[in-house]
């Protein structure tokens, strides 16, 4: 699966599960909430950070500091 091309199940609807060391700026271009975040930074250092496990809710708990 090329980059950037992140699919979600069909059935739970759920994105899913990438890779901790996946780099932040190779899924900005599926995931725009991200583009405030360094994009060196890996996926598994932003969980960390946010306290979440999955790439779906360290987007959730982005998206709800942004409002």
């Amino acid at each position: 699966m090329a980059l950037g091309q992140h699919s979600k199940n069909p059935v739970s609807k759920r994105i899913r599960k990438e890779r901790s060391d996946s780099l932040i700026k190779n899924l900005k271009k599926e995931y725009p909430i991200l583009q405030d975040q360094n994009g060196n930074m890996k996926l598994g250092t932003l969980e960390e950070r946010l306290g979440v496990d999955s790439l779906s809710q360290a987007l959730k708990k982005l998206r709800e500091e942004k409002r």
